[in-house]
């Protein structure tokens, strides 16, 4: 592999070594069955790492952002795919940052061992997208309790969760001042909630990625559900997103960093017309080029940890180091495709899966577009053009 030993050298060895008990040969198979890695995340759990984010006084490892991006890099590296778990580590953030000592007593010990698992965040809508500001979901009081009524898309992993956060507007758009107040954000039991008011509609699509369609009407739900502060559940929701940002951007460097060792591998090894065809510099300069993008893409990853480890506001650096990050591995993918010519497209040899897998990261969790409406906006003080 590319690098040299680092400071984060010990996280490093020991997520490559458990990765190492499941090979290509295990992923392929759960990619051909459309299946679940529930081998994968139970061996995951039980060794701690999804609960790295989660302070030590609730059972966690108490690790830092930028140890956790480094486990869900390794992954990723290694030949796996952290989008069946990275929800996990960061979806329960917004608890750790804005949930009362009640709730975080309550959830984040049993988080932190694996009884329960938190991996899904319900928030696009189907006809909002991503005007987060504008969605239909509704949470009214009555009688104590919470009664829900809307409609989510896109939203992962309910099938392998037991709590899900939810986005619902708690005061009407046309009450409230600043179009981001009156949401609020709420933890939903989904044991509790399924076929009781929340119906779940599984949504195939090009990767195997456990994603659905949801359904509330008149879901019910308890009064101390209420995660953070009445009608600013905008900026909890943010607690998350900066951190899911920055974790995917980390996958998509050890994504990137698969491909190019794939690329130079099989360039190395190739011999066509009497000569490795990684001698010829029509291959080895796109494989050089995807490299130096990689590595630039890097160091927004490591800003963007260092500015959630200090508790500031990392929206920039975030949003960045996704796109950045994305862009970088989704070329990396391409180079390493063409290295490998026909031979890119047979499963067996892994590529055409990581393909599928990275090029989601280009659309999902947040678009291209709606990263440099950020940085255009918030950065260069751009008008809104929205």
């Amino acid at each position: 592999m590319i690098h040299q030993p680092d400071q984060y050298q010990e996280i490093r060895d020991a997520v490559r070594a458990l990765c190492a008990q499941f090979p290509d040969e295990y992923f392929r198979k759960v990619d051909e069955a459309r299946g679940y890695p529930e081998e994968f995340v139970d061996a995951l759990t039980k060794a701690g790492w999804m609960a790295a984010l989660i302070p030590q006084e609730y059972g966690g490892s108490g690790l830092t952002m930028a140890e956790a991006s480094v486990i869900m890099e390794e992954i990723n590296r290694s030949g796996g795919n952290s989008g069946a778990c990275h929800g996990q580590m960061y979806v329960m953030n917004a608890i750790v940052r804005s949930g009362s000592e009640a709730q975080k007593q309550k959830y984040l010990p049993k988080i932190a061992s694996g009884e329960l698992r938190i991996q899904s965040m319900g928030v696009t809508e189907p006809t909002t997208g991503s005007d987060t500001t504008k969605l239909k979901t509704t949470a009214v009081k009555k009688d104590g309790r919470w009664v829900i009524n809307g409609q989510k898309v896109w939203i992962s992993r309910i099938q392998h969760s037991d709590l899900m956060i939810l986005l619902a507007r708690t005061t009407p758009a046309d009450q409230v001042k600043k179009r981001s107040d009156g949401l609020s954000c709420f933890l939903i039991d989904l044991k509790t909630a399924i076929g009781n008011g929340l119906t779940v509609r599984p949504i195939l699509n090009m990767v195997n990625h456990e994603t659905n369609e949801l359904f509330f009407d008149n879901l019910e739900i308890p009064e101390d559900a209420l995660l953070g502060e009445e009608g600013k559940g905008f900026k909890t929701l943010l607690d998350g997103l900066n951190a899911e940002r920055t974790l995917i951007a980390a996958e998509c460097i050890g994504d990137g960093y698969w491909f190019i060792d794939r690329a130079t591998k099989y360039a190395k090894e190739r011999v066509v017309f009497n000569r490795p065809i990684g001698q010829n510099q029509g291959v080895q300069f796109p494989i050089a080029d995807a490299f130096i993008e990689l590595e630039a893409a890097n160091l927004m990853r490591w800003k963007a940890c260092e500015k959630i480890d200090a508790h500031q506001n990392a929206g920039a650096e975030a949003n960045m180091a996704k796109y950045l990050a994305a862009k970088a591995s989704w070329e990396a993918a391409n180079v390493c495709m063409q290295t490998h010519g026909g031979f890119g497209f047979a499963c067996e040899y892994d590529i055409e899966r990581k393909f599928r897998e990275t090029r989601l990261y280009q659309v999902a969790p947040i678009s291209t577009n709606m990263i440099y409406s950020y940085v255009a906006e918030h950065i260069l003080g751009l008008p809104r053009s929205f």
